[in-house]
């Protein structure tokens, strides 16, 4: 059995892969693939028989992937969604594991997978599963507001007020006013995929910018870009050559 594991993240991606092989030891692994551009080209020459996938890579959403390409196999999701919107994707007998990943219920998703093996190849059941990710993606509501923590308060902050995420030690919510609040999330994956497509970005493994924010750019002689934000502090932050393309086209709409 042949399994594509898709995930931008080296630590998560190491845990996921042991996990995979604790449960699977027989499973040829494929990967792990860090972007949508490389998952692509891999699924252009091969067909795995299972795919494990984050939704959010490093360049993009997987989910530009399976609608792109006709895939013929299943997909157990890893992700940061909240658990109303995980139900409402098993619906369809499709797995959506909460990071970080569990094993025991890894364990229940490949047990799943065995059992609907031969359902995964009707042509009905994949128009289903294609239409579900269209009635999701058009119907999701994005986080309006962020708390955040100041010495012992806790600070209630609209997204309209937020320059920036950012990760260092902690992640950070960077305020228009250049002040950093603590937050409670352990990854700007968590944070990513509550926020509206529209008006943030993720710039790199350290921040996610918004729009509204954005004092200025320039490219450099690799072809990548340099953001500066509103803030009253110097903030400059790279955007990769892989990433400017799409940054471009997010930038102007």
């Amino acid at each position: 059995m042949k399994i594509l594991v898709l995930e931008d993240e080296p630590l998560v991606a190491e845990s996921l892969m042991k996990l995979v092989r604790d449960i699977e030891p027989d499973a040829n692994l494929v990967g792990p693939i860090a972007s949508v551009k490389e998952a692509k080209n891999l699924l252009e020459q091969e067909t795995p028989d299972l795919i494990i996938s984050d939704i959010q890579l490093a360049d993009g959403i997987s989910l530009d992937v399976f609608t792109r390409h006709k895939i013929q196999c299943p997909i157990i999701f890893t992700t940061a969604f909240n658990e109303y919107a995980i139900r409402a994707f098993k619906v369809n007998s499709i797995d959506y594991l909460l990071k970080p990943i569990d094993k025991k219920e890894l364990k229940t998703a490949f047990e799943k997978f065995h059992l609907l093996q031969s359902k995964y190849g009707n042509e009905a059941y994949l128009q289903q599963i294609s239409e579900l990710f269209s009635d999701f993606k058009s119907s999701k509501k994005y986080k309006e507001r962020f708390t955040a923590h100041y010495g012992r308060n806790i600070l209630l902050i609209h997204t309209d007020d937020i320059a920036c995420f950012t990760k260092e030690e902690v992640i950070y919510l960077v305020h228009k006013e250049g002040k950093k609040f603590i937050t409670d999330f352990r990854s700007l994956d968590e944070i990513e995929e509550l926020l509206n497509p529209d008006q943030f970005f993720r710039a790199n493994r350290q921040y996610i910018v918004s729009l509204p924010y954005i004092q200025s750019m320039r490219g450099d002689e690799t072809g990548k870009i340099i953001v500066k934000l509103k803030l009253p502090t110097e903030t400059e932050i790279v955007i990769s050559k892989e990433k400017a393309a799409q940054f471009r086209k997010w930038v102007e709409g």
